[in-house]
């Protein structure tokens, strides 16, 4: 495997590039009485910059990074972002590319629900759909690049690809510091965070900065669809490992080969791992549904591992809810 370069992100960059565009805010941090149980912790990105899911903040600042490098050197340059995506990082470059003047192409699977077609479309981007898994539409966006001169910006990186999904991790940080700036008030430090994954883009980027800046370490709990743990089979071997298994109705998370920048961060992180099935995401997601927080099973895949333990009522755990309802 080609070496991955350690990360080293600037938490104080997506608030740069984002700062100053529409709708950017800190997203809610709620609360969750559970009966009998503590109170649940949830960072909602349900809503964030408007676009309905965490993914806004890693792809649109990737995409300013990577466009103020080009104009740099031609400024009147309108380049194609291209990359593959089950939804949510598709329409984050979208929208990055509409906001900043250049194009986007978005390669989607045809299991991917017609709602993310649509908003795509809407956003301006060029929509390829193929038959296939999300690991074959990556090979599909990277060979894309390759034919057309785009700009490969994918969520996930391997051996040749690194920068852009770095950036795109880069972004995430905000999450993670906008809670940090919440509990150095409180003095209420979460003592177990569950962290949804696909490739683990998201994963990775908070792990890293809970571990290098959070000033009480909980315990952090890496959360896969059963049919997808290439994040934890990846970490039993100690290297990126591709595992099969039937689709998952995660469908942001059932993806079958990690990240080889999340896989060297997560091993450097001190991590458990731990499997969801399908009903007991969509139970989670009827329950948060019923106090309110209407969200997708993938989006409560963090909660569904939490409802799976048994915590002391003195716990206080923290999930996110990664996207909002897909209607």
């Amino acid at each position: 495997m080609t070496d991955v370069p350690t990360f080293r992100p600037d938490p104080e960059a997506p608030r740069r590039t984002l700062g100053a565009l529409p709708g950017f805010a800190a997203t809610p941090l709620r609360s969750l009485l559970q009966p009998n149980g503590p109170t649940v912790l949830i960072k909602d990105e349900r809503d964030r910059m408007g676009l309905g899911a965490f993914k806004a903040v890693g792809g649109i600042h990737a995409v300013a990074v990577l466009l103020d490098e080009i104009r740099r050197e031609d400024p009147d340059a309108a380049p194609t972002f291209v990359c593959a995506s089950a939804g949510n990082h598709g329409f984050a470059v979208a929208a990055g590319a509409r906001l900043f003047g250049a194009k986007a192409r978005i390669h989607l699977s045809r299991a991917t629900p017609s709602i993310f077609v649509d908003r795509l479309e809407a956003a301006g981007a060029e929509v390829v759909i193929s038959d296939g898994r999300y690991d074959d539409i990556l090979l599909d966006a990277k060979a894309d690049a390759a034919a057309t001169g785009a700009i490969l910006l994918s969520d996930t990186a391997d051996g040749d690809h690194v920068r852009p999904p770095a950036l795109v991790m880069e972004g995430y940080t905000i999450i993670a510091e906008e809670l940090r700036t919440v509990f150095e008030v409180s003095g209420r430090w979460p003592t177990d965070v569950y962290l949804q994954a696909g490739v683990g883009g998201l994963a990775g980027a908070i792990a890293h900065m809970i571990r290098a800046t959070w000033r009480q370490q909980p315990r952090l709990v890496i959360v896969e669809p059963d049919a997808a743990p290439c994040l934890a089979a990846s970490a039993q071997a100690r290297r990126p490992v591709r595992v099969e298994g039937p689709d998952s109705i995660m469908g942001r998370l059932d993806c079958k080969a990690p990240s080889v920048l999340a896989h060297a961060i997560l091993a450097r992180c001190d991590v458990d791992y731990a499997t969801v099935g399908d009903a007991a995401a969509r139970t989670a997601a009827d329950h948060l549904a019923f106090a309110g927080l209407a969200t997708t099973p993938s989006g409560a895949a963090g909660f569904a591992a939490y409802l799976a333990e048994t915590l002391s009522p003195d716990a206080r755990p923290l999930i996110f809810l990664t996207e909002g309802p897909l209607s």
